[in-house]
C-alpha cells in the first residue's frame, strides 16, 4: 500500500515508539546466508521462517513501512535498532563505534521523513563514559527522543553481562537525567547460565516467555537498588503491557517487605512505577492484560506500540480502537500520552 496524503478518516490518530529498524546491510547479508539467519534466529528464540520477512521489513523504511503505517492510523513512529544491537558486541571500542554508527544513519531515515519518524539512540554500555557521551550527541545534535537499551550489556564475551543497576552507570544515568529524556528497556534473550531452564525448549527463550521474564527482573533489579531514589527524575519505559509486572506488583512488593534483606527504600514499588514507569502495549494486545495494566499503573503511563515488524500494524490499531477502555483514555493511550512525553506534533 502506497502513503497517501491523509490517514484513513476512520482511524484514531497513533504514536507508535517500539519499532524496530535494522541496517540494511545487515539485513542483506543475513538474507543470502541460511547459516547465518539460522544462527541470529536461535539467538533470537525464533525460527528462520519466521525471521526471514521480518528481516526484508527491518530494513526498509519507504513505502512499505509507511504505508502499513498510514493504514492504521499511525502518525508518528519512533524508531530503534533491534534487538540485541550494540549492547551484544563484546569488544568495548567496536561498540562505541557501531552505536555511533547506527546514531547516523538512523538520523539520517529520520531526517528524509521527520513528519513521520523520530528515533532513540543506541548506546555502547561497554563504555558508559563514551556512552553518555554519544547520548548527549544524539539527543543534542541528532535531536533523537530517548535512548533505547538492548537489556544487559555484555562485558568481554558473550558469557558476561552488566545490568543497569550497577554503579559503572551511574555516569551515563547522570547524563540521562540532565537531558531529562526516556530510557526505553527492551528485551534481550537471558545470559547463556540463565538459559538452562529453557534446554530442549527454543521455543521459550524468546519472546514467547524469556524475553518477559528476562526484562521484568531486569526491572526489580532497579526498583530493589534504590536506583530510582538516587536518579528520582528517571523516565523508563517498558513494552508489552510492562513485561507481567503490573501483574506482579502487590506480591513483589508484600515479599519484599517481609524479606528485604537489609535494603531500605524511600518508597514502594507502587509508588516508583506511578513515578517513573510508562508501558507500552507493543505486541501485547490483551483487553485482560491493558485493563489490569490501568487499574496498576493508571493510563496516563500507558502507550500505544505496535513491536512492528514482529507485530503487524493493522492488529494493533484494530485492538486499541475496540478495546473496553474509556474514549478518554484510548485517546491518552493512543496519542496524547506520548505526544506530552516526547513533544510529537501529529501536525
Amino acid at each position: 500500500m502506497k502513503e497517501t496524503g491523509s490517514m484513513t478518516a476512520a482511524r484514531l490518530p497513533k504514536i507508535a515508539l517500539e519499532e524496530a529498524y535494522e541496517h540494511p546491510d545487515k539485513v542483506a547479508r543475513l538474507l543470502a546466508d541460511e547459516a547465518a539467519l539460522a544462527d541470529v534466529s536461535d539467538n533470537g528464540g525464533v525460527t528462520p521462517e519466521f525471521y526471514r520477512p521480518v528481516q526484508e521489513k527491518l530494513g526498509e523504511f519507504g513505502e512499505v513501512r509507511l504505508g502499513s503505517m498510514a493504514a492504521a492510523g499511525i502518525r508518528h513512529t519512533i524508531l530503534s535498532l533491534t534487538a540485541p544491537g550494540v549492547q551484544s558486541v563484546a569488544d568495548p571500542a567496536a561498540a562505541t563505534a557501531e552505536a555511533r554508527r547506527q546514531n547516523d544513519f538512523l538520523a539520517e531515515q529520520v531526517a528524509r521523513r521527520p513528519d513521520r519518524y523520530s528515533g532513540f539512540a543506541a548506546i555502547a554500555l561497554q563504555e558508559p563514559e563514551n556512552a553518555a557521551a554519544e547520548l548527549r550527541r544524539a539527543i543534542t545534535g541528532l535531536g533523537f527522543k530517548g535512548v533505547l537499551v538492548n537489556g544487559y550489556t555484555n562485558i568481554g564475551d558473550s558469557e558476561h553481562g552488566g545490568y543497569l543497576d550497577e554503579p559503572r552507570y551511574h555516569p551515563f544515568w547522570e547524563t540521562l537525567a540532565e537531558l531529562d529524556v526516556p530510557l526505553y528497556l527492551h528485551p534481550r534473550p537471558s545470559l547463556p547460565g540463565g538459559l538452562g531452564l529453557y534446554a530442549g525448549h527454543p521455543e521459550m527463550k524468546g519472546a514467547t516467555w524469556g524475553f518477559g521474564t528476562e526484562t521484568a527482573s531486569h526491572t526489580v533489579r532497579l526498583l530493589l537498588s534504590g536506583h530510582f531514589d538516587r536518579f528520582p527524575t528517571t523516565k523508563l519505559i517498558l513494552g508489552h503491557l510492562g513485561e507481567g509486572l503490573p501483574a506482579l506488583l502487590w506480591r513483589t512488593q508484600h515479599m519484599f517487605e517481609d524479606n528485604p534483606f537489609g535494603r531500605r527504600l524511600g518508597k514502594s514499588l507502587p509508588e516508583y512505577v506511578a513515578d517513573n514507569i510508562w508501558i507500552t502495549t507493543s505486541g501485547n494486545f490483551s483487553d485482560h492484560a491493558l485493563v489490569n495494566a490501568v487499574l496498576t499503573v493508571g493510563a496516563d503511563h500507558i502507550l500505544f506500540s505496535v513491536d512492528y515488524p514482529y507485530s503487524e500494524n493493522a492488529g494493533a490499531a484494530d485492538w486499541i480502537e475496540r478495546a473496553p477502555i474509556s474514549e478518554l483514555d484510548r485517546r491518552k493511550i493512543a496519542h496524547g500520552n506520548a505526544r506530552a512525553l516526547f513533544g510529537v506534533d501529529l501536525g
